[in-house]
């Protein structure tokens, strides 16, 4: 028998090096290199199934048009992430932290897909059959007629797939999976690629959609190779505060659909229920008439969502003052301080500032820029702000207000919550009927104005 071989290949852009160094020749990234074992038949797997190699190429123009096909699952935020359902032979990987309820709504959709008369099989190399069904009981929506397999062997896994004539695969966890034409233990690079890599196959030659749920490391990103997000058609990220009810899923991939699109849903004690309404969800725990609370409308996709940013600012007790943001790029906020200090004319040097954004909610456009900088002014100076006020802008370094795409649906929905007056930049031409548009030109115009 042939002895095995090992090469050492980066988990980030994929390259194989003969032997290990902290740092990756190809990318130049550290501490990626991950030890894969190699076998005589690596690579080999599933040869004889292959496409063969003589097809010939065809014009655009002669290929057939067809209308995609899409299979609604019944929880209406979860097909408005997919772009309107799941589309046959296409593969999507879920990832998220341990306990955020990746393997509840997977099996919610097993659960609604069944009733709708789409066979499914759930695959769980995490959990037995009876931690599942214990799992099943506690849902609103009947699970009884969803096959279930508690195995993790890739061929056992496509041999009962294609016997049942499932429509719709679950396989809860890719980095559970092994193959048996691989060496090495589950969840190394080379098994997580391979596995992927004939899901994929499976699904584009036999039809069927399938579902992976991927675990999360400590840096955010999906774990394994970075070859598996390529590999996929979808890749979805399900977000949020275990502390916290509300949970978001996010798609950062998508073939079939748009990008950065997000559904909300709330946890309860009988799985996840889709929330008709986030922006009513996220502001409904607001207090009015307290200091250091903003209000800024955000993009995700094509959905406004509108979202508090709270601020405190107090004496610092040591030598060097606290910076806390959660939901707010640290360095984003240094930057908004440093803005106000110096055009603004605020002193922060000797203040604790701590940001939060409510609802587990993480902000990355650079519109949320004048909520933040309004928010620890109103937390400075002690004084509310305009309970009926959005704010909406990013801040340059300038000290000045720029104006942010999408101004019309953010003001409608702003319009549609109940808000009455707006605060944005002077070069933003956005309006919507029922609020007051307050124009500014600059952190300095902006503070002068909530002093008023």
């Amino acid at each position: 028998m042939a002895s095995a071989r090992s090469v050492f290949r980066c988990t980030d852009c994929g390259a194989e090096q003969p032997k290990w160094g902290g740092r990756c020749d190809a990318c130049g990234a550290w501490n990626t290199l991950a030890e894969e074992p190699v076998g005589r038949n690596a690579g080999k797997a599933d040869r004889g199934n292959a496409l063969p190699s003589n097809v010939p190429p065809v014009r655009l123009s002669d290929v057939a048009e067809s209308r995609m096909e899409r299979w609604r699952t019944g929880l209406p935020e979860f097909d408005f992430v997919l772009g309107g359902g799941i589309v046959p032979g296409s593969v999507v990987l879920v990832g998220g932290e341990p306990g955020i309820g990746k393997s509840t709504l997977l099996l919610q959709c097993a659960a609604r897909l069944e009733q709708a008369g789409i066979a499914t099989l759930y695959v769980s190399g995490e959990e037995s059959p009876d931690q599942v069904r214990l799992r099943a009981d506690r849902l609103t929506v009947d699970a009884g007629r969803v096959h279930v397999l508690g195995e993790t062997r890739l061929e056992a896994v496509l041999h009962h797939a294609q016997a049942l004539g499932s429509r719709v695969v679950f396989v809860d966890s890719i980095q559970t999976t092994y193959t048996e034409e691989l060496e090495g233990a589950p969840g190394n690079v080379g098994q997580v690629r391979d596995c992927a890599a004939r899901l994929m196959r499976f699904a584009k030659e036999a039809g069927p959609a399938v579902f992976l749920v991927g675990h999360v490391t400590k840096g955010g990103g999906i774990a394994g190779p970075k070859t598996l997000e390529h590999i996929v058609d979808t890749v979805l990220y399900f977000e949020g505060e275990s502390t916290l009810d509300h949970r978001i899923l996010r798609a950062v991939k998508n073939r079939f659909g748009s990008v950065d699109e997000i559904g909300v849903f709330e946890m309860t004690g009988a799985g996840l229920e889709p929330v008709a309404d986030p922006a009513a969800a996220f502001l409904a725990g607001r207090a009015t008439g307290v200091s250091g609370s903003a209000v800024t409308a955000l993009m995700e996709g094509t959905r406004p969502m509108l979202v508090e940013i709270q601020a405190l600012a107090s004496k610092s007790g040591f030598g060097t003052p606290q910076r806390v943001a959660t939901g707010l790029d640290h360095r984003r906020l240094a930057v908004l301080l440093a803005v106000l200090e110096r055009r603004g004319g605020v002193p922060f040097a000797a203040l604790d500032v701590f940001v939060n954004v409510t609802g587990g909610v993480r902000l990355l456009e650079p519109s949320s820029d004048l909520a933040v900088t309004a928010a620890l002014l109103s937390s400075v100076r002690d004084r509310p702000l305009p309970a009926d006020a959005l704010f909406l802008g990013e801040v340059g370094l300038g000290g000045e207000v720029r104006p942010v795409a999408g101004v019309e649906r953010r003001l409608a929905e702003a319009a549609r919550q109940g808000f009455g007056r707006v605060f944005l930049s002077a070069r933003s031409r956005g309006s919507a009927a029922g609020l007051d548009v307050v124009a500014v030109d600059g952190i300095g115009d902006l503070a002068r104005r909530l002093a008023a």
